[in-house]
């Protein structure tokens, strides 16, 4: 297999040109596996599919590994002082651990040299194509799939592979969600979505209203009480803030060992509320607004910070917007404020721009695939996505042993069709499973799930492929 260059990928051999369906010319990568992305979910990806034996050819968009933590992609949702928001021992690869001396919650420059160096050390560059895109991805005979790529930018012709299966790790925090307000066009001042968010000069002497309680919007507001002349954070429901330390170590790994020991919900649930009696009290004296949920019913919320500047008076919490008068903008409970800069901290959609929604299971083209595992595609065995998690933990972990679990089933659908067939039979019927408990019904929980429900689950899954060993 010739050696990657990073702008450009291999001519196909003359000897292996086929056609797909409208005449195009195909080369035939044979066994060979494609994964896109290469970011966490795809560097794992690449790493287990090699280590199963399989030929891997990797598609980046970008020029370098890192996926959304490298700063330096034009997609990468990162901004200055981005940070972890789970600890270092639940979000490293389990093959590969960070390094002991940093700290409990990385800075995202750690991160990106953590992909880089994991990239190095299982040396995986040579299987990725820098500068690539993949713009087109179809299903063909014998659940094979032919991908067309091109240089980024649309420079250079398109060429298509074909290939014995296709694993998708692009990523889902890089498409905006933007609401809909009536008036938000006429607005006098700037709109911006936080995914434009880089540095917190942007708010410096700024009235900044902030829109969206997700742990973006919450560290932004903390930014903009810290470098603005007035901030609002404006939610529409009121939120349990969890600090990121609690009895002195970082909160995942109290509550892990709490589910590690079984501890019913309801009673996690006590603990929390009597925590935050204890240490913050009540959040409404505040003026946040009293949540309608219970607590780990809602994706949480890590931030230490919050209600302090809030109970400082740096930050005034405000209800959802109802529309933009510009130069105002109208709150659903009459206020006006006169906001010059609007950070829409409002979440994002996953995007598979290059495949047909209804291979998902996305009949309605919304963005939500309906998946067994949130990984495997009914009717489509060699098709699977890696890393369309939101975990209350890390994800990376989670994603490895997806990957890990592709891999053995490529292997099988060889060795074993029959086991193969059975963990088939298996997505169709559990596609759209849950791995959380109950949760708020929107966008933002579409992906939720416990990583401790879902380990065991993925778990149960790999003794049942590999016929109960």
């Amino acid at each position: 297999m010739p050696t990657p260059t990073e702008q450009s990928r291999p001519d196909p051999e003359p000897a292996t040109l086929a056609r797909t369906r409208d005449g195009r010319p195909v080369s035939d990568r044979g066994d060979t596996v494609c994964v896109i992305g290469a970011g966490a979910s795809g560097l794992t990806a690449v790493k287990n599919l090699v280590e199963h034996g399989f030929g891997v050819d990797c598609y980046e968009r970008e020029t370098g590994v890192g996926g959304a933590w490298n700063w330096r992609h034009d997609r990468s949702p990162v901004y200055a002082s981005t940070h972890l928001v789970s600890s270092r021992p639940f979000t490293e690869f389990p093959d590969f651990p960070m390094p002991d001396d940093w700290p409990d919650y990385p800075h995202h420059s750690q991160l990106l040299s953590y992909f880089e160096r994991y990239a190095d050390h299982f040396d995986l560059r040579r299987h990725i194509w820098f500068g690539t895109e993949v713009i087109r991805v179809e299903p063909v005979a014998e659940d094979r799939w032919d991908v067309t790529t091109r240089s980024t930018g649309g420079y250079g012709p398109e060429r298509t592979s074909r290939y014995a299966a296709v694993l998708i790790a692009n990523g889902h925090n890089w498409s905006p969600k933007l609401p809909r307000y009536e008036g938000l066009e006429q607005f006098r001042g700037e709109v911006m979505h936080a995914s434009s968010y880089k540095d917190p000069a942007q708010l410096r002497g700024r009235r900044v209203l902030v829109v969206g309680a997700g742990n973006t919007g919450c560290d932004i507001a903390v930014e903009a009480a810290q470098q603005a002349s007035h901030c609002w954070h404006s939610t529409r429901r009121g939120y349990w803030y969890a600090p990121k330390y609690v009895f002195g170590r970082p909160a995942d790994q109290i509550n892990d060992t709490l589910l590690a020991l079984r501890v019913p919900l309801r009673l996690r649930q006590w603990l929390y509320h009597r925590t935050l009696r204890l240490t913050v009290g009540d959040l409404t004296r505040f003026g946040l607004p009293r949540p309608d949920h219970r607590v780990y019913e809602t994706h949480p919320i890590a931030n230490s910070q919050l209600v302090y500047y809030v109970g400082h008076g740096a930050i005034s919490p405000v209800p959802d917007v109802a529309r933009f008068d510009s130069p105002t903008v109208e709150l659903t409970d009459g206020r006006r404020i006169d906001p010059d800069l609007v950070v829409f901290a409002t979440g994002y959609l996953p995007r598979f721009e290059f495949l047909d929604p209804k291979v998902l299971g996305d009949d309605e083209g919304v963005g939500r695939p309906r998946l067994w595992l949130h990984a495997f595609v009914p009717d489509h065995p060699t098709l699977a996505v890696a890393g369309l998690l939101q975990p209350d933990s890390g994800l990376f972990p989670l994603a490895h042993w997806q990957s890990v679990l592709f891999a053995r089933l490529l292997r099988l659908r060889t060795t074993r069709p029959e086991r193969a067939a059975a963990f088939a039979a298996r997505a169709r019927s559990g596609a759209g499973e849950r791995y959380a408990g109950p949760v708020k019904d929107s966008t933002r929980h579409w992906f939720e799930v416990g990583h401790v429900d879902y380990l065991r689950a993925l778990e149960r899954a790999l003794r049942d492929l590999e016929g109960g060993k």
